[in-house]
């Protein structure tokens, strides 16, 4: 079994729990309030691991399990065995980073609550879009477009809704979740960006 399936499968386990266990949800749900008031910073990471609904939990883990699998097994080959280190310090930080702008922004709203793995799924999306920017995905199994041109009308979509806040999605941990694992890879591997542009300016739509 590789790393993403063992995320994979904690992950469903405790947010599973959850779903029927309200202590367990308040207590691991990222409030930034109650982060910044009572010091408990350790929600910054455990609110990874639970999810709002089946609907939530299975759309993080099925992007996870696609293309987290394909981050892993290049950082393997990449790193040899320092690509499963460097491959979950991604993962669980994203998780973590991806939620500072919501805790500076909401850390005053004592009723403002934050869930689910996106920040550090959106972190692996965006490493496979580096690593191999011309291979096609599809939203939602529907419009299929090459990663890197999928990939900016994201980073479009979630600044344009984390500005509007007109619903209950946290944007903010999308956009900086993938913004922090293009950073990661970039300081790992410098050499991967004239890689992403020689495929780029390679690709005819056409």
């Amino acid at each position: 079994m590789n790393i993403t399936l063992i995320i994979i499968v904690i992950t469903g386990i405790i947010s599973i729990r959850a779903f029927s266990n309200i202590t367990l949800l308040k207590r691991w749900i990222f409030n930034p309030w109650l982060a910044r008031h009572s010091g408990q910073y350790y929600r910054f990471l455990t609110s990874g691991f639970i999810h709002k609904d089946w609907m939530h939990l299975a759309f993080n883990m099925f992007t996870l399990y696609f293309l987290g699998s394909g981050v892993e097994m290049y950082f393997q080959y990449i790193f040899g065995p320092s690509g499963d280190l460097y491959y979950v310090l991604l993962y669980l930080s994203a998780i973590i980073v991806s939620s500072i702008p919501s805790f500076i922004k909401h850390k005053d709203h004592e009723f403002y609550n934050s869930l689910g793995a996106s920040g550090g799924v959106s972190a692996l999306v965006f490493c496979f879009i580096l690593i191999a920017p011309v291979t096609p995905l599809c939203l939602f199994g529907i419009l299929c477009l090459p990663g890197f041109i999928l990939g900016a009308l994201y980073i479009i979509y979630s600044i344009n809704m984390a500005r509007r806040q007109m619903d209950n999605i946290n944007h903010d941990a999308h956009l900086w979740g993938a913004l922090y694992g293009l950073v990661f890879i970039i300081i790992l591997r410098p050499g991967i960006i004239s890689t992403f542009i020689d495929q780029v300016s390679n690709y005819k739509l056409f």
